[in-house]
């Protein structure tokens, strides 16, 4: 029987989700939502998660997803960005049948709604990536697995169902490249995302502040980088055993050397301008990722969001392009598809969920952003993907 407690947050619950009394609802703070949140399936947004994550991790942890570089003004510019870009709704047309599917390399996905590659998904929840493999296999969703995963890549396969694609920070020697791309292979894996925004390093100022309030004995955990930063899990990277944590920092030369090594398909994540998109042509990339690592790699303050049409249009035809940094909302994913996105990709909100509630969690996340992105293409008129064009934004000056 259900406690008055609980009924009475059900009701709360109800009452936000119902209420004609808008201004109201908006003084309501999503920690006061996150509050009677009391599963996965009371969200109704991805924000939900973020306060009930905050809660749960220790200051270190919620540290490092929280921190952007710097000021952090990149990680805030890349969701503020969105509120530039306008909706141009088409009224009348036939939206009875609504479909969000996409092919990505020859692979079916159920929305183009994808799990970014993110560190050490163990340290939010003890189901760590195997929990978000399980969540995007239920959902039929891409997932990229980090190099710095704290699940082996052969252990995600397993629960994903199929070899997931795999994101490659470089290692400092070939030779670990060499013994790190044929792991992969082995698995199976069809794409390989290397990531080419962190060579320079950055300066991650709110998880360092945060990590100094942590009462814990972080260094038994992590190596010690000097000036009270702390470094690399200790012997809890998997993929790393036998090669290190020491990253190169690569160059174009290193990307053809790269394509004539892997059987995969080659995907560079971190790409932002027009240049490097024609290089990435030049090169023989099959994809790119629009980029900036969510805020994490270089105080640029660019959006990704208005990085991402200058990339398309120097890409041209036949490369897929993808993008990621700042998604909170189905309309989100909406304006990326509009101008020229064939996927888009997550971090921060399913780690949220995944901290919340593991699996469930994680599932509820790609759920409300599948739901707010089929809702946005029925009230635009455009109940495909391939009808989502640039014609259906319109972008303030």
């Amino acid at each position: 029987m259900m406690s008055p407690v609980t009924r009475s947050r059900r009701n709360f619950l109800r009452f936000l989700a119902s209420s004609p009394a808008i201004a109201w609802a908006q003084q309501v703070s999503h920690e006061q939502v996150a509050a009677v949140v009391e599963s996965a399936k009371d969200a109704l947004s991805v924000a939900d998660f973020e306060e009930i994550a905050r809660h749960k991790l220790p200051p270190a942890h919620w540290g490092y997803v929280a921190s952007g570089v710097d000021d952090d003004a990149t990680y805030r510019a890349n969701i503020a960005g969105f509120q530039r870009i306008e909706l141009r709704p088409r009224r009348l047309a036939d939206i009875a049948k609504a479909d969000t599917r996409v092919e990505l390399f020859g692979a079916a996905f159920e929305s183009p709604v994808f799990l970014c590659p993110l560190s050490g998904q163990e340290m939010f929840h003890a189901e760590g990536e195997a929990g978000s493999a399980r969540a995007a296999r239920a959902k039929n969703a891409l997932q990229i697995l980090s190099t710095q995963t704290s699940t082996s890549v052969e252990e995600v396969a397993g629960a994903l169902g199929r070899p997931p694609w795999y994101q490659l920070y470089q290692p400092a020697q070939w030779e670990g490249t060499e013994k790190m791309n044929k792991r992969v292979e082995d698995v199976g894996c069809p794409v390989l995302v290397m990531t080419v925004d962190m060579a320079g390093g950055r300066n991650s100022e709110t998880a360092t502040r945060l990590a100094r309030t942590d009462t814990r004995n972080c260094l038994s955990c992590h190596t010690d980088n000097g000036n009270g930063r702390l470094g690399a899990p200790k012997g809890m990277l998997p993929m790393e055993e036998g090669i290190g944590s020491a990253l190169a920092r690569p160059t174009w030369k290193d990307v053809d050397r790269l394509k004539r090594l892997t059987k995969m398909k080659l995907v560079l994540k971190g790409i932002e301008t027009h240049e490097d998109a024609m290089l990435c042509r030049e090169h023989g990339v099959e994809g790119i990722v629009v980029s900036n690592h969510g805020g994490r790699a270089t105080e640029d303050l660019r959006p990704t969001i208005e990085s991402l049409p200058e990339v398309v249009e120097a890409a041209g035809g036949g490369m897929k392009i993808f993008v990621d940094s700042g998604f909170r909302r189905g309309t989100d994913v909406y304006k990326a598809l509009a101008l020229g996105a064939s996927a888009v990709g997550i971090g921060r909100p399913y780690v949220w969920g995944l901290t919340a509630f593991g699996q469930a969690g994680v599932e509820r996340v790609l759920e409300i952003l599948h739901a707010e992105l089929l809702m946005t293409m029925r009230q635009c008129g455009t109940p495909t993907l391939a009808q989502i064009t640039r014609a259906a934004v319109a972008i303030k000056s």
